[in-house]
């Protein structure tokens, strides 16, 4: 489907602005930087623990240099869930990621293997017990992966909140893709019930980062589907509230947006 949208925030960004977007980057490459490596040997002695506790206060920072460079704020409403669970959330660029992570006390994502390969915080995603997925595995994959969180769940740590992005992708505001299966296959190789989540972040920060605008985004941890729901009513179920929340969350930020 393809849609005719409106930003909230008409025009083109200044030359300021951009400047602005620049020195924020360079801020958080440096700190990213510094709070990893000092973090390192804390880490080496207490685990998951310990790189939980690290990843915490650097996005925590990364957060506030954004209010501080950009004068980008973030909302989080619902409540975030803090036992075992999978966490499925609408994409649209790389605030929300910072949000949904710095909301949950034990954050793990599914994501590509060449993110864990990245310095430092590559490192850090492996010791917070991020899953790395070979997308063109297909089918192999997941059932690694399954394999995979039924043994943390089994475990004495315990699998914590395992964030996944059913669209398999960033998109824009207004933009509608299909859901994949992965997060319907994983549900029921688990038994973990999922909590939707909803965003409206993409208005403020694009998809590819550049050219970040000022205003309040906002992450809503929308009520846990149980995990008795059944199969071919979940996915169903799940892209339609997280798709119409985040409509609703765009909407009250001033996003209009006609079918064409």
């Amino acid at each position: 489907m393809s849609a005719r949208s409106t930003s909230p925030v008409p025009g083109r960004l200044g030359p300021w602005q951009y400047l602005q977007n620049a020195i924020y980057y360079l801020h958080v490459g440096v700190a990213t930087l510094l709070i990893g490596l000092c973090g390192l040997p804390f880490v080496a002695v207490r685990g998951r623990q310990a790189a939980n506790t690290v990843a915490t206060r650097w996005i925590g920072y990364m957060l506030w240099a954004a209010r501080l460079h950009l004068g980008v704020t973030c909302e989080v409403r619902g409540t975030p869930p803090t036992d075992d669970c999978i966490v499925a959330a609408k994409h649209q660029c790389f605030l929300d990621i910072l949000v949904i992570a710095h909301a949950l006390p034990r954050r793990a994502f599914i994501m590509k293997r060449e993110v864990m390969r990245v310095p430092v915080m590559g490192w850090y995603a492996w010791k917070v017990g991020c899953i790395p997925i070979d997308r063109s595995r297909g089918r192999d994959a997941l059932r690694a992966i399954s394999t995979e969180v039924n043994g943390r769940i089994a475990s004495a740590e315990g699998l914590g909140q395992l964030i996944i992005y059913p669209e398999g992708t960033r998109t824009r505001p207004g933009e509608r893709r299909d859901y994949k299966h992965g997060t319907g296959t994983l549900r029921a190789a688990t038994g973990l019930r999922v909590v939707p989540v909803a965003v409206n972040t993409g208005l403020f920060w694009p998809r590819k980062g550049w050219g970040v605008r000022p205003g309040r985004a906002v992450v809503e941890f929308l009520p846990v589907i149980e995990p008795d729901m059944p199969r071919q009513a979940f996915m169903p179920r799940l892209q339609a509230e997280i798709e119409v929340n985040s409509d609703r969350l765009m909407a009250e930020a001033g996003f209009r947006q006609d079918a064409t």
